[in-house]
Order: C-alpha cells, then structure tokens, then sequence
C-alpha cells in the first residue's frame, strides 16, 4: 500500500492547525455554515467543493506571492 493511501492526510502534520483555520475563513467567505461537531455529513457536496475549491485557489495565490517575493514557501 502507498504511503499516500490516505489523500486527507498531511505532508507536513504540523500544518494541520493552519489548514483547520484557511477552511473555516473560506467557509465564512463564501457563506457556508460549518458544523461545530466536525461531521460534514450534512454539509451539500457542492458547498464543500466550493470551500475546497477556494483553499486550493487560496494556497497557489499564497505561494505565487511568496515566490515573487524571492522568498521560500
């Protein structure tokens, strides 16, 4: 079995907190209501598509600057 059998897992696990926090910022932003128990099961596939969607859009935008800047990410 892979290493990366498990696509929720992080490569870096200390980024967990920071990636926990860019979720429910977009999630504000684009008006979706997480559940406070942490079980998305009632949460539309489209409105967590859309929060996905706009953290990976976030994470290049982030990354794009940091390279401009000359600067590691």
């Amino acid at each position: 079995m892979s290493k990366y059998s498990n696509p929720s897992s992080l490569i870096v696990p200390e980024a967990n907190a920071a990636m926990d926090q860019l979720k429910h910022q977009i999630a504000q932003e684009v008006g979706v209501q997480l559940p406070p128990d942490g079980y998305y099961g009632y949460v539309s596939t489209r409105d967590t598509g859309a929060i996905g969607g706009h953290m990976v859009r976030r994470m290049v935008q982030i990354a794009e600057e940091t390279l401009a800047r000359g600067g590691r990410a």
